[in-house]
């Protein structure tokens, strides 16, 4: 592998944990990190792309209290790395059809190669997910 680096977006704690555990069923020197926010995402994400043989987005992004910004979604991520020259590959893993298809199209026009993951069923990323995940990185 070239690169060292798996980037999550996603707003669930048990979803980023169970990621996590498959990744390491993968190879347990990569290093995962997971935002729950796009903003933090986009702020962050120039400094470790270069490490990065992985991406994956959720589209909707919950905000736990009322109080708290508008978190951003995977739609802002997505149209954030297509301004960038491709690196890896993307999964995008979203019950919200419309916008991860756009979401898809953002990046695939900008040759970006892109799978869709539909998170149906108690254990999509144990078996759908990881199983395009792995197929992507070998």
């Amino acid at each position: 592998m070239k690169g060292s680096h798996i980037l999550i977006l996603e707003d669930d704690q048990n979803r980023a944990d169970r990621f996590k555990a498959v990744i390491k069923n993968i190879d347990t020197s990569l290093k995962v990190i997971v935002w729950q926010n796009a903003w933090s995402m986009i702020r962050d994400i120039d400094e470790v792309l270069q490490h990065t043989v992985l991406i994956s987005l959720d589209h909707d992004l919950y905000i736990p209290d009322e109080n708290e910004d508008d978190p951003g979604d995977g739609l802002d991520v997505a149209k954030h790395l297509a301004g960038k020259p491709p690196c890896c590959p993307v999964i995008i893993h979203s019950t919200n059809v419309e916008r991860a298809q756009t979401m898809f199209g953002e990046l695939e026009l900008e040759g970006w190669q892109v799978k869709r993951v539909a998170p149906i069923g108690d254990d999509w990323i144990e078996s759908h997910w990881y199983g395009i995940a792995r197929e992507l990185l070998d």
